[in-house]
Protein backbone atom coordinates (compact mmCIF):
# COMPACT_ATOMS: atom_id res chain seq x y z
CA UNK A 1 0.00 0.00 0.00
CA UNK A 2 1.18 3.38 -1.24
CA UNK A 3 1.61 6.31 1.51
CA UNK A 4 -0.93 8.79 1.33
CA UNK A 5 0.64 12.03 0.30
CA UNK A 6 1.98 14.67 2.68
CA UNK A 7 -0.24 17.37 3.14
CA UNK A 8 0.70 21.03 5.25
CA UNK A 9 -2.36 22.86 6.38
CA UNK A 10 -2.61 25.71 5.11
CA UNK A 11 -2.81 28.87 7.02
CA UNK A 12 -6.45 30.24 8.10
CA UNK A 13 -7.29 32.70 5.57
CA UNK A 14 -8.17 36.22 6.86
CA UNK A 15 -10.08 39.03 4.82
CA UNK A 16 -13.69 40.42 4.69
CA UNK A 17 -16.84 38.03 4.34
CA UNK A 18 -17.51 37.31 1.10
CA UNK A 19 -20.69 38.39 -0.72
CA UNK A 20 -22.14 34.57 -0.80
CA UNK A 21 -21.29 34.17 2.88
CA UNK A 22 -23.51 37.49 4.09
CA UNK A 23 -26.92 37.41 5.61
CA UNK A 24 -28.66 39.38 3.28
CA UNK A 25 -32.07 39.99 6.05
CA UNK A 26 -29.20 41.60 8.31
CA UNK A 27 -28.06 43.78 5.33
CA UNK A 28 -31.42 44.49 4.54
CA UNK A 29 -32.19 46.21 8.13
CA UNK A 30 -28.80 48.01 7.65
CA UNK A 31 -30.01 49.26 4.86
CA UNK A 32 -33.34 50.19 6.27
CA UNK A 33 -31.48 51.96 9.82
CA UNK A 34 -29.45 53.72 7.46
CA UNK A 35 -31.66 55.65 5.91
CA UNK A 36 -34.16 55.77 8.39
CA UNK A 37 -31.73 57.72 10.39
CA UNK A 38 -31.68 60.25 8.17
CA UNK A 39 -35.12 61.56 8.91
CA UNK A 40 -34.25 62.26 12.29
CA UNK A 41 -30.47 63.56 11.49
CA UNK A 42 -32.23 66.06 8.90
CA UNK A 43 -33.27 68.13 11.27
CA UNK A 44 -29.74 68.34 12.81
CA UNK A 45 -28.37 68.79 9.60
CA UNK A 46 -30.84 71.91 8.95
CA UNK A 47 -30.86 73.84 12.72
CA UNK A 48 -28.87 74.26 15.53
CA UNK A 49 -29.32 71.24 17.93
CA UNK A 50 -31.06 73.28 20.86
CA UNK A 51 -33.60 75.19 18.57
CA UNK A 52 -36.64 73.37 17.96
CA UNK A 53 -38.23 73.58 14.56
CA UNK A 54 -42.14 74.98 16.06
CA UNK A 55 -40.71 77.91 17.60
CA UNK A 56 -39.83 79.16 13.64
CA UNK A 57 -42.65 77.15 11.87
CA UNK A 58 -45.80 77.48 14.56
CA UNK A 59 -48.40 75.68 12.10
CA UNK A 60 -49.97 72.52 11.66
CA UNK A 61 -48.22 70.51 8.62
CA UNK A 62 -45.25 71.62 10.02
CA UNK A 63 -45.91 70.38 13.98
CA UNK A 64 -47.56 67.19 12.49
CA UNK A 65 -44.33 66.30 10.61
CA UNK A 66 -42.33 66.84 13.78
CA UNK A 67 -44.78 64.47 15.96
CA UNK A 68 -44.67 61.78 13.32
CA UNK A 69 -40.57 61.92 13.36
CA UNK A 70 -40.69 61.37 17.24
CA UNK A 71 -43.71 59.12 17.30
CA UNK A 72 -42.00 56.74 14.39
CA UNK A 73 -38.19 57.58 13.72
CA UNK A 74 -36.39 59.63 16.48
CA UNK A 75 -34.68 57.01 18.49
CA UNK A 76 -35.59 53.38 16.78
CA UNK A 77 -33.32 53.38 13.55
CA UNK A 78 -30.40 54.60 16.10
CA UNK A 79 -31.40 51.91 18.10
CA UNK A 80 -31.91 49.21 15.29
CA UNK A 81 -27.85 49.99 14.05
CA UNK A 82 -27.03 49.49 17.21
CA UNK A 83 -28.72 46.13 17.80
CA UNK A 84 -26.81 45.50 14.41
CA UNK A 85 -23.63 46.36 15.46
CA UNK A 86 -24.13 43.80 18.39
CA UNK A 87 -25.68 41.37 15.87
CA UNK A 88 -22.30 41.86 13.68
CA UNK A 89 -19.89 40.81 16.68
CA UNK A 90 -21.35 37.96 17.47
CA UNK A 91 -21.06 37.33 13.72
CA UNK A 92 -17.88 37.82 13.16
CA UNK A 93 -16.56 36.04 16.36
CA UNK A 94 -18.61 32.71 15.14
CA UNK A 95 -16.89 32.91 11.45
CA UNK A 96 -12.93 33.61 13.02
CA UNK A 97 -14.06 30.62 15.09
CA UNK A 98 -15.17 28.47 11.95
CA UNK A 99 -11.94 29.92 10.19
CA UNK A 100 -9.53 29.00 13.21
CA UNK A 101 -7.96 33.09 12.90
CA UNK A 102 -7.74 35.31 15.94
CA UNK A 103 -10.63 37.18 16.18
CA UNK A 104 -9.65 39.88 18.93
CA UNK A 105 -6.71 41.93 17.24
CA UNK A 106 -8.78 41.74 14.04
CA UNK A 107 -11.39 43.35 15.81
CA UNK A 108 -9.58 46.19 17.80
CA UNK A 109 -7.75 47.36 14.68
CA UNK A 110 -11.80 47.67 12.76
CA UNK A 111 -12.83 50.08 16.04
CA UNK A 112 -9.23 51.76 15.63
CA UNK A 113 -10.15 52.65 12.16
CA UNK A 114 -13.84 53.60 12.73
CA UNK A 115 -12.21 55.56 15.31
CA UNK A 116 -10.52 57.88 12.48
CA UNK A 117 -13.22 57.78 10.17
CA UNK A 118 -15.74 59.46 13.02
CA UNK A 119 -13.11 61.77 14.16
CA UNK A 120 -12.80 62.80 10.48
CA UNK A 121 -16.23 63.12 9.40
CA UNK A 122 -17.15 64.93 13.04
CA UNK A 123 -13.65 67.94 11.91
CA UNK A 124 -14.32 67.87 8.26
CA UNK A 125 -18.23 67.48 7.51
CA UNK A 126 -20.13 67.16 10.79
CA UNK A 127 -20.33 67.15 14.61
CA UNK A 128 -23.57 65.13 15.15
CA UNK A 129 -21.54 62.38 14.14
CA UNK A 130 -22.39 59.37 16.01
CA UNK A 131 -19.47 56.32 14.42
CA UNK A 132 -17.35 57.45 17.68
CA UNK A 133 -20.14 56.62 19.68
CA UNK A 134 -20.09 53.25 18.33
CA UNK A 135 -16.58 52.93 18.46
CA UNK A 136 -16.79 53.81 22.75
CA UNK A 137 -19.42 50.95 22.93
CA UNK A 138 -17.77 48.52 20.93
CA UNK A 139 -14.39 48.15 23.12
CA UNK A 140 -16.82 47.90 26.08
CA UNK A 141 -18.66 45.15 24.02
CA UNK A 142 -15.45 43.27 23.89
CA UNK A 143 -16.10 42.65 27.34
CA UNK A 144 -19.34 41.05 27.16
CA UNK A 145 -18.40 38.80 24.03
CA UNK A 146 -18.04 35.39 26.61
CA UNK A 147 -20.63 36.25 28.68
CA UNK A 148 -23.68 33.93 28.96
CA UNK A 149 -26.71 34.90 27.33
CA UNK A 150 -28.93 35.58 30.46
CA UNK A 151 -25.81 38.02 31.61
CA UNK A 152 -26.51 39.87 28.27
CA UNK A 153 -29.56 40.65 28.86
CA UNK A 154 -29.13 41.13 32.81
CA UNK A 155 -26.40 43.85 31.79
CA UNK A 156 -28.64 45.16 29.08
CA UNK A 157 -31.25 46.07 32.33
CA UNK A 158 -28.84 47.62 34.17
CA UNK A 159 -27.66 50.09 31.72
CA UNK A 160 -31.39 50.96 31.19
CA UNK A 161 -31.92 52.34 34.72
CA UNK A 162 -29.29 54.38 33.96
CA UNK A 163 -31.34 57.18 32.18
CA UNK A 164 -34.21 55.66 33.84
CA UNK A 165 -32.91 56.67 36.41
CA UNK A 166 -31.82 59.99 35.72
CA UNK A 167 -35.19 60.80 33.77
CA UNK A 168 -37.34 59.88 37.19
CA UNK A 169 -34.97 62.70 38.83
CA UNK A 170 -36.11 65.18 36.13
CA UNK A 171 -39.43 64.05 36.47
CA UNK A 172 -39.12 64.04 40.11
CA UNK A 173 -37.45 68.35 39.79
CA UNK A 174 -40.31 69.29 37.02
CA UNK A 175 -43.40 68.24 39.99
CA UNK A 176 -41.89 69.36 43.01
CA UNK A 177 -39.43 71.97 42.10
CA UNK A 178 -36.99 70.51 44.86
CA UNK A 179 -34.00 68.84 44.06
CA UNK A 180 -30.58 68.47 45.96
CA UNK A 181 -27.88 70.69 44.37
CA UNK A 182 -25.39 67.92 43.34
CA UNK A 183 -27.84 65.88 41.99
CA UNK A 184 -29.23 69.19 40.40
CA UNK A 185 -25.67 69.29 38.80
CA UNK A 186 -25.72 65.79 37.51
CA UNK A 187 -28.46 66.33 36.13
CA UNK A 188 -26.82 69.25 34.47
CA UNK A 189 -29.93 71.52 32.87
CA UNK A 190 -28.68 74.05 30.40
CA UNK A 191 -28.27 77.42 31.03
CA UNK A 192 -30.99 79.04 28.65
CA UNK A 193 -28.90 82.86 28.18
CA UNK A 194 -26.03 80.04 27.33
CA UNK A 195 -27.79 78.20 25.57
CA UNK A 196 -28.86 80.97 23.13
CA UNK A 197 -25.64 81.97 22.78
CA UNK A 198 -24.59 78.52 21.41
CA UNK A 199 -27.71 78.93 19.21
CA UNK A 200 -26.59 82.06 17.46
CA UNK A 201 -23.11 81.29 16.93
CA UNK A 202 -24.22 77.98 15.44
CA UNK A 203 -26.64 79.85 13.09
CA UNK A 204 -23.60 82.53 11.95
CA UNK A 205 -21.12 80.27 11.67
CA UNK A 206 -22.93 77.97 9.38
CA UNK A 207 -24.80 80.04 7.90
CA UNK A 208 -22.58 82.63 6.59
CA UNK A 209 -18.86 81.49 7.93
CA UNK A 210 -15.93 79.84 6.55
CA UNK A 211 -14.92 76.14 5.90
CA UNK A 212 -12.16 77.10 8.16
CA UNK A 213 -14.68 78.16 11.07
CA UNK A 214 -16.22 75.56 10.99
CA UNK A 215 -13.80 72.72 11.91
CA UNK A 216 -12.45 74.74 14.48
CA UNK A 217 -15.89 75.19 15.64
CA UNK A 218 -16.19 71.30 15.79
CA UNK A 219 -12.65 71.00 17.08
CA UNK A 220 -13.58 72.83 20.22
CA UNK A 221 -16.62 70.60 20.68
CA UNK A 222 -14.57 67.36 20.50
CA UNK A 223 -13.32 66.32 23.48
CA UNK A 224 -16.17 66.53 25.33
CA UNK A 225 -18.20 64.75 22.44
CA UNK A 226 -15.82 61.96 23.34
CA UNK A 227 -16.71 61.68 26.53
CA UNK A 228 -19.48 59.33 27.70
CA UNK A 229 -23.35 60.48 27.75
CA UNK A 230 -26.57 59.09 28.99
CA UNK A 231 -27.30 59.00 24.96
CA UNK A 232 -25.22 56.63 25.21
CA UNK A 233 -26.71 53.83 26.97
CA UNK A 234 -29.47 53.37 24.55
CA UNK A 235 -26.38 52.54 22.06
CA UNK A 236 -24.83 49.50 24.81
CA UNK A 237 -28.59 48.42 24.95
CA UNK A 238 -28.89 47.92 21.57
CA UNK A 239 -24.97 46.52 21.20
CA UNK A 240 -25.70 43.90 24.28
CA UNK A 241 -29.46 43.05 22.53
CA UNK A 242 -27.55 42.01 19.41
CA UNK A 243 -25.06 40.36 20.58
CA UNK A 244 -27.84 38.14 22.86
CA UNK A 245 -29.49 37.44 19.23
CA UNK A 246 -26.16 36.71 17.32
CA UNK A 247 -25.26 34.31 20.20
CA UNK A 248 -28.52 32.28 19.99
CA UNK A 249 -28.29 32.18 16.34
CA UNK A 250 -31.86 34.20 15.40
CA UNK A 251 -30.57 34.90 12.01
CA UNK A 252 -28.62 31.79 11.34
CA UNK A 253 -31.70 29.88 11.16
CA UNK A 254 -34.55 32.23 11.27
CA UNK A 255 -37.39 29.46 10.41
CA UNK A 256 -36.47 27.39 13.90
CA UNK A 257 -36.96 30.90 15.69
CA UNK A 258 -40.58 32.19 13.77
CA UNK A 259 -42.64 31.92 16.86
CA UNK A 260 -40.29 34.34 19.28
CA UNK A 261 -40.11 36.18 16.45
CA UNK A 262 -43.69 36.75 16.32
CA UNK A 263 -43.73 37.50 19.69
CA UNK A 264 -41.23 40.20 19.81
CA UNK A 265 -43.30 41.37 16.69
CA UNK A 266 -46.58 41.59 18.99
CA UNK A 267 -45.13 42.89 21.70
CA UNK A 268 -42.85 45.30 20.25
CA UNK A 269 -45.99 46.88 18.14
CA UNK A 270 -48.06 47.09 21.72
CA UNK A 271 -45.19 49.00 23.95
CA UNK A 272 -44.07 50.98 21.13
CA UNK A 273 -47.22 52.72 20.12
CA UNK A 274 -48.38 53.13 23.63
CA UNK A 275 -45.01 54.77 24.71
CA UNK A 276 -44.34 56.43 21.49
CA UNK A 277 -47.70 58.09 21.60
CA UNK A 278 -46.36 59.25 25.32
CA UNK A 279 -43.03 60.69 23.42
CA UNK A 280 -44.46 62.45 21.32
CA UNK A 281 -47.03 64.43 23.00
CA UNK A 282 -43.98 65.30 25.15
CA UNK A 283 -42.35 66.70 22.42
CA UNK A 284 -38.79 66.36 23.17
CA UNK A 285 -35.95 64.10 23.70
CA UNK A 286 -34.53 66.51 26.40
CA UNK A 287 -34.85 66.88 29.80
CA UNK A 288 -37.19 69.44 30.88
CA UNK A 289 -36.46 71.62 34.32
CA UNK A 290 -40.54 72.54 34.07
CA UNK A 291 -42.54 70.40 31.80
CA UNK A 292 -43.81 67.20 33.40
CA UNK A 293 -45.20 65.22 30.43
CA UNK A 294 -41.94 66.21 28.42
CA UNK A 295 -39.68 64.04 31.36
CA UNK A 296 -42.47 61.48 31.70
CA UNK A 297 -42.56 61.55 27.50
CA UNK A 298 -39.08 61.02 27.50
CA UNK A 299 -38.94 58.32 30.20
CA UNK A 300 -41.41 55.79 28.33
CA UNK A 301 -39.15 56.29 25.33
CA UNK A 302 -36.60 54.33 27.02
CA UNK A 303 -39.28 50.93 26.50
CA UNK A 304 -40.40 52.45 23.48
CA UNK A 305 -37.55 53.20 20.99
CA UNK A 306 -36.13 49.65 21.20
CA UNK A 307 -39.85 48.16 21.11
CA UNK A 308 -40.85 49.93 18.10
CA UNK A 309 -37.64 49.30 16.16
CA UNK A 310 -37.52 44.96 16.90
CA UNK A 311 -41.55 45.58 15.48
CA UNK A 312 -39.60 47.12 12.69
CA UNK A 313 -37.07 44.80 12.60
CA UNK A 314 -39.48 41.41 13.02
CA UNK A 315 -42.04 42.70 10.63
CA UNK A 316 -39.29 42.93 7.85
CA UNK A 317 -37.25 39.70 8.77
CA UNK A 318 -40.51 37.73 8.56
CA UNK A 319 -41.74 39.71 4.91
CA UNK A 320 -37.98 38.32 3.98
CA UNK A 321 -39.77 34.64 4.97
CA UNK A 322 -41.39 35.22 1.41
CA UNK A 323 -39.73 35.48 -2.35
CA UNK A 324 -41.84 38.17 -3.24
CA UNK A 325 -41.27 40.17 -0.56
CA UNK A 326 -37.68 38.95 -0.52
CA UNK A 327 -37.08 40.79 -3.50
CA UNK A 328 -38.63 43.85 -3.61
CA UNK A 329 -36.54 43.80 -0.53
CA UNK A 330 -33.18 43.33 -1.82
CA UNK A 331 -32.23 46.95 -3.09
CA UNK A 332 -31.93 47.50 0.43
CA UNK A 333 -29.49 45.09 0.96
CA UNK A 334 -27.09 46.70 -1.15
CA UNK A 335 -27.62 50.55 1.01
CA UNK A 336 -26.75 48.19 3.83
CA UNK A 337 -23.98 46.42 2.46
CA UNK A 338 -22.14 49.95 2.06
CA UNK A 339 -23.90 51.19 4.95
CA UNK A 340 -20.77 53.40 5.98
CA UNK A 341 -19.80 55.39 2.96
CA UNK A 342 -24.10 56.01 2.44
CA UNK A 343 -23.84 57.39 6.12
CA UNK A 344 -21.05 59.52 5.20
CA UNK A 345 -22.31 60.38 1.53
CA UNK A 346 -25.77 61.58 3.48
CA UNK A 347 -23.67 64.27 5.44
CA UNK A 348 -21.61 65.10 2.29
CA UNK A 349 -24.96 65.83 0.70
CA UNK A 350 -26.84 67.75 3.30
CA UNK A 351 -23.74 70.20 4.99
CA UNK A 352 -23.84 70.84 1.44
CA UNK A 353 -27.33 71.94 1.21
CA UNK A 354 -27.18 74.05 4.62
CA UNK A 355 -24.05 75.16 4.98
CA UNK A 356 -22.86 78.66 3.62
CA UNK A 357 -19.94 76.84 1.65
CA UNK A 358 -23.01 75.17 -0.09
CA UNK A 359 -26.55 76.38 -1.10
CA UNK A 360 -26.64 78.43 2.32
CA UNK A 361 -30.38 76.96 3.64
CA UNK A 362 -29.13 76.39 7.33
CA UNK A 363 -32.14 77.27 9.39
CA UNK A 364 -34.43 78.09 6.24
CA UNK A 365 -36.17 74.52 5.48
CA UNK A 366 -38.74 74.25 7.76
CA UNK A 367 -39.47 70.33 8.44
CA UNK A 368 -42.05 68.99 6.30
CA UNK A 369 -39.50 70.22 3.51
CA UNK A 370 -36.90 68.51 5.46
CA UNK A 371 -38.81 65.54 5.24
CA UNK A 372 -39.39 65.77 1.86
CA UNK A 373 -35.29 66.16 1.20
CA UNK A 374 -35.31 62.81 3.00
CA UNK A 375 -37.37 60.97 0.84
CA UNK A 376 -35.45 62.35 -2.15
CA UNK A 377 -31.86 61.45 -0.85
CA UNK A 378 -33.05 57.94 0.16
CA UNK A 379 -34.68 57.35 -3.39
CA UNK A 380 -31.20 58.05 -4.98
CA UNK A 381 -29.21 56.52 -2.97
CA UNK A 382 -30.70 52.80 -2.96
CA UNK A 383 -30.78 52.69 -7.08
CA UNK A 384 -26.82 54.23 -6.78
CA UNK A 385 -26.10 51.68 -4.08
CA UNK A 386 -27.48 48.99 -6.21
CA UNK A 387 -25.58 49.99 -9.21
CA UNK A 388 -22.16 50.74 -7.31
CA UNK A 389 -22.50 47.17 -6.04
CA UNK A 390 -23.12 45.80 -9.39
CA UNK A 391 -19.37 47.12 -10.00
CA UNK A 392 -17.57 47.50 -6.76
CA UNK A 393 -17.13 44.27 -4.05
CA UNK A 394 -17.48 47.15 -1.41
CA UNK A 395 -18.60 50.65 -0.93
CA UNK A 396 -15.47 53.51 -1.18
CA UNK A 397 -15.19 53.47 2.60
CA UNK A 398 -15.86 50.49 3.36
CA UNK A 399 -12.89 49.60 0.92
CA UNK A 400 -10.66 52.02 2.50
CA UNK A 401 -11.72 50.95 6.50
CA UNK A 402 -11.06 46.81 5.31
CA UNK A 403 -7.92 47.48 3.32
CA UNK A 404 -6.83 49.79 6.47
CA UNK A 405 -7.92 46.75 9.09
CA UNK A 406 -5.83 44.13 6.87
CA UNK A 407 -2.93 46.79 6.36
CA UNK A 408 -3.35 44.77 2.90
CA UNK A 409 -5.16 46.86 -0.51
CA UNK A 410 -9.03 44.77 -1.02
CA UNK A 411 -9.63 43.72 -4.54
CA UNK A 412 -12.41 46.50 -5.65
CA UNK A 413 -13.65 45.56 -8.63
CA UNK A 414 -16.43 42.58 -8.59
CA UNK A 415 -16.09 39.39 -10.58
CA UNK A 416 -19.07 38.92 -12.83
CA UNK A 417 -19.82 35.17 -11.17
CA UNK A 418 -18.88 36.25 -7.58
CA UNK A 419 -21.89 39.17 -8.15
CA UNK A 420 -24.15 36.85 -9.56
CA UNK A 421 -24.24 34.20 -6.44
CA UNK A 422 -23.55 36.91 -3.73
CA UNK A 423 -27.33 38.84 -5.07
CA UNK A 424 -29.22 36.05 -4.99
Amino acid sequence: MSALPHTVASPPVVGPVPAQERIEAIDILRGVAILGILIVNMGLFSLPEDLPAHQLWPNMVDGTVEKLILFFAQEKFKTLFSFLFGLGLAVQMMRAEARGTRFLPLYLRRLSVLLLIAVAHFLLLWDGDILHTYVEGGFILLLFRRRSLKTLLVWAGIFLCIPLLFFGLTTCYSITRQVNPQVMNWISFKDPAEDQKTIEETRRIYSRGTYVEMIKFRARDLPGELLPGIDDTYILIGFLLGLYAGRRGIFHDVSAHLPFIRRVQGWGLMIGVAGNAAFAVGGSFDPSPTSVMQNVGAMCLLFAAPAMSFFYASTIILLTQGEAWRRRLAPLAAVGRMALSNYLLQSLICTTIFYSYGLALFGKVRPSLGLLLTIIICLIQIPLSVWWLRRFQFGPIEWLWRSLTYWQRQPMQVRRRQYVEGSG
